[in-house]
Parts: C-alpha cells; sequence; structure tokens
C-alpha cells in the first residue's frame, strides 16, 4: 500500500505508526529507556505474582488486588512496547487496521481496569483501618471474586465502544499516524467524517471513570485519616498510616502521569507534538513499572519473601 497521504480509501487495510515525528534519527537512543521499563515491568510483576501464589501468607485481599494489578500492567505494556520498539530497530511501522483497533481497546480497558482496581486497594485499607475487626468478614474470597468481575466488567465494557466507532468512520485522508501506538484520538483525526461523537464518549468516560475513582478515593482516605489521627498514641498513628503508603504512592505514580499527560494534550497547544508522544508512552509505562517495585520494597512481606528466596537460590 502507498504511504502517501492522499491515498483515497474508505476502509484501510492498514495504518503506518511513524513512531516520534521529529526524532527520528534518535529512535534507537530513544528505545533504550523505554526497553529498560519494559524489562523491569515484566521482571518486576512476574516476580509479584510468583511471590503471591507461592506465600499462603499473603493470600489475602490486598493481594490479590495487587496481582490484578500486575497482570493489567503486563496487558498494557506488552499492548504497545513490542510494536514501537519494533519502529524503533526495524522501522516496521505498518499495523494491520483490525490488530490497531485491538490495540486501542486493550489500552483504555487496562487503564479503566487499573483505576478500578487503585479503588478496590482503597476500599481494603478503608475497612482494614476504620472497621478492622469486620476486615476478614467483609471482605471474603466471595466479595474479592466480585469486586474483581465488576472492575474487568467495568473496563471491558466502556473500552468497547472506542473501536467500535473508529470501526464505522470513513478514511479518505491518510493512514500515517504520528504516534507509537493507535491512541484513540490519533486515529479518529484521520476520518473524513464528523467524530464528535468519539471525542464527547472518550472525554465523557475519561472524566466519569477518572472523577468517580478518585472521589471515591479522597472520600476513603479522609475517613482513613479521620481513624489513624484518633488513635492515642504517635507511633500507633504511624504505625497504621504506613500500612497505606504503598497504596498511596501507586495512586501517585497513576493519577499524576495520567493528568499531566492529558492536561498538555488538551491545553499545551504550544508544546511540541513529540513531548505528547513522549508524555504518553510514559503515562502507560512508568506505573506499569513502578508498582510492583513500590509493593516489593515498602511491603515488608512482598521484601522478605523476595529475599528468602534470593537468598535460597543454588
Amino acid at each position: 500500500m502507498s504511504h502517501s497521504n492522499t491515498t483515497d480509501f474508505s476502509s484501510p487495510s492498514t495504518f503506518i505508526l511513524l513512531g516520534i515525528p521529529g526524532l527520528e534519527a534518535a529512535h534507537v537512543w530513544i528505545s533504550i529507556p523505554f526497553c529498560v521499563m519494559y524489562t523491569v515491568t515484566l521482571l518486576g510483576n512476574f516476580t509479584i505474582l510468583f511471590i503471591v501464589k507461592t506465600e499462603p501468607r499473603l493470600h489475602e485481599p490486598m493481594f490479590y488486588f495487587l496481582c490484578m494489578l500486575a497482570v493489567t500492567d503486563l496487558v498494557l505494556s506488552t499492548s504497545i512496547v513490542p510494536k514501537m520498539l519494533s519502529i524503533f530497530w526495524f522501522n516496521s511501522r505498518e499495523i494491520d487496521f483490525s490488530l490497531c483497533l485491538t490495540q486501542l481497546y486493550f489500552i483504555h480497558c487496562c487503564i479503566a481496569m487499573e483505576s478500578g482496581i487503585v479503588v478496590a486497594m482503597a476500599l481494603d485499607r478503608y475497612v482494614a483501618i476504620c472497621d478492622p475487626l469486620r476486615h476478614s468478614t467483609t471482605l471474603t474470597n466471595h466479595s474479592v471474586a466480585k469486586i474483581s468481575l465488576a472492575v474487568v466488567l467495568r473496563g471491558s465494557i466502556l473500552a468497547l465502544p472506542f473501536p467500535f466507532l473508529a470501526r464505522q468512520w470513513p478514511y479518505c485522508r491518510t493512514n500515517i499516524i504520528s504516534h507509537t501506538y493507535c491512541e484513540h484520538i490519533a486515529v479518529v483525526n484521520l476520518a473524513c467524517a464528523d467524530i464528535r461523537i468519539s471525542s464527547y464518549y472518550g472525554l465523557s468516560v475519561a472524566f466519569l471513570v477518572i472523577g468517580l475513582d478518585v472521589s471515591f478515593i479522597t472520600v476513603s482516605y479522609i475517613q482513613i485519616l479521620r481513624a489513624i489521627f484518633s488513635l492515642p498514641t504517635k507511633d500507633a498513628r504511624i504505625k497504621t498510616f504506613g500500612t497505606c503508603g504503598s497504596h498511596l504512592c501507586v495512586i501517585l505514580a497513576f493519577y499524576i502521569p495520567g493528568l499531566f499527560s492529558f492536561l498538555t494534550h488538551r491545553f499545551g497547544h504550544n508544546v511540541p507534538p513529540h513531548f505528547h508522544i513522549l508524555m504518553a508512552n510514559i503515562y502507560i509505562l512508568l506505573p506499569s513499572m513502578l508498582n510492583p517495585i513500590i509493593y516489593g520494597v515498602r511491603t515488608k512481606q512482598v521484601r522478605d519473601r523476595l529475599l528468602w528466596h534470593i537468598t535460597h537460590i543454588e
């Protein structure tokens, strides 16, 4: 297929991903930190899954949600990084139209799921601190399974219209996407039709999911802080607040890069396009890399089990 941006077609068989326009000469160098981040993501999240599986003491709600987070991070990062590296290393820019829409779906599905998992972790911390005597009876395995199913279904259903709407549009302008992956707006902007439905739906989902989730997390932590400050001694307050440390770090690692990427994309009209693309990739990869590191360093049970495995390697 011609790479010309004047090709007349209504349903392209392939798209062309340019990578990071303006920084083509530096693609190989740019690939190095992304490759390192992806490698750390794979090693860290598989390590978390292995440790939780092999340590019976970690078979409790917080670590079940942590395993869900690890799987989601693995799927999210794997949905974009291998193709991105093939662009940087081998100049393999073509991507099948259906595969592009599949990639688009998994990105939005995993982001919505990750936000939901962070909310589920906030619920676990709320019950553990505000109502500790009922923690084991409130968050049973059955309850955790229902919460997990709700998180998966929410992400799956909310993400479904993104590729469905994108497939409906006629594409008669170009099949060239100035990005490293099939980002929703970058794809639908190629359509020669009124794409306001896609644009409005994307904004609605972003505000609905992030707005509701951040509100729930905020309310949970207000109640948690009230419970902590009502404790009689400073040591008890510090120890109790310390149990929330890992989760707070995950919240910051997930929402701050996302907020920064969203604000620069929507309002940073004078920001160079390559900066937008770099931020979009960092937003996806940074939390996926940091989550297992945060829990590996800050959670004593995980850290102790990891050190045990390292010291018993023959």
